[in-house]
């Protein structure tokens, strides 16, 4: 068995940007900028924008951060999203999700301009990456991509199976592993909730993708020996010998399922920090579309 290490790779590719960066300094032309827009006071949302914020630091990017309270209304939001889609300095943004309930998720990703939606989540941009266009992938399923690459995992001509149907990750994923290219080329099963009998399609796959929410839910006897194992899950579990109070666990019964697995993604350290990683891409892709 050998770990997918997300850590590793992330910090790779976050230096390879930061020297693009430079050049770009060195030019003395402007700098990438990316945006973030947090409603709301969720403790994880904003740790996710916080450490973004860190890697455009880090990277050389320009940032900006707004933070709106929880009782703003759809309208207010969108008028925000409006003067962000207008300012021609600002060369992506996204809008952490979740939103409070008051709010239409849909309403809001749909505001956001194609252009300078670096979370790939616009309709324009989904349909795009359906039909192998040059496009803003979403953040997760471009890092496992790339991990995938990266690490030389063969993927033509193999049976993947994804686990969970959301626009964020599943079925994404299913379209990106079936495409025409490396990684790629696969033949797909995509299952869910409603799957009957789900072991049956992971026990024939080369590459189980999981990204259902459930701690420890892909146990070993429901794999094939020597599969890939990519596990998206992140759920906080109680864990009252930690310190925090609470352990971070995937999908995947990690423990037993290295033992079958020839390559597996730890959580934490696996496919989180690729996702960060992979929205620095989209940004310099879309910095690279303006000039």
């Amino acid at each position: 068995m050998q770990i997918l290490d997300g850590i590793k790779l992330a910090k790779e590719i976050k230096q390879e940007i930061k020297e693009l960066v430079q050049n770009y300094k060195d030019q003395g032309v402007r700098v990438p900028h990316l945006g973030a827009i947090l409603v709301g006071e969720n403790g994880a949302s904003q740790t996710y924008v916080d450490n973004k914020i860190k890697d455009c630091h880090f990277v050389g990017f320009e940032s900006s951060e707004l933070r709106l309270p929880t009782t703003i209304s759809q309208d207010e939001l969108i008028a925000e999203i409006v003067k962000w889609n207008n300012d021609d300095t600002l060369d992506g943004f996204i809008v952490q999700l979740p939103l409070p309930k008051h709010i239409d998720q849909e309403a809001v990703i749909n505001a956001i301009d194609p252009n300078k939606d670096v979370d790939g989540f616009h309709p324009t941009n989904f349909g795009k990456m359906a039909l192998e266009m040059d496009t803003f992938l979403p953040a997760t399923p471009y890092g496992i991509m790339e991990m995938l690459e990266r690490y030389n995992i063969p993927t033509a001509g193999k049976h993947t199976v994804v686990i969970g149907r959301s626009r964020i990750v599943g079925r994404p994923m299913s379209i990106l592993m079936s495409k025409n290219g490396n990684p790629g080329n696969s033949t797909v099963t995509l299952t869910h909730s409603k799957t009957e009998n789900l072991e049956h399609y992971t026990k024939s796959a080369d590459i189980v993708i999981t990204a259902l929410g459930v701690p420890g839910f892909l146990k070993a006897e429901m794999i094939k020996e020597g599969a890939v194992i990519v596990d998206v899950g992140i759920t906080r579990v109680d864990d009252a010998t930690s310190p925090r109070g609470f352990k971070l666990a995937g999908d995947v019964d990690f423990d037993n399922v290295k033992e079958k697995a020839a390559w597996i993604t730890p959580v934490p350290g696996g496919v989180g920090p690729m996702t960060r990683a992979m929205l620095l891409k989209n940004t310099l892709l879309a910095y690279n579309r303006k000039k």
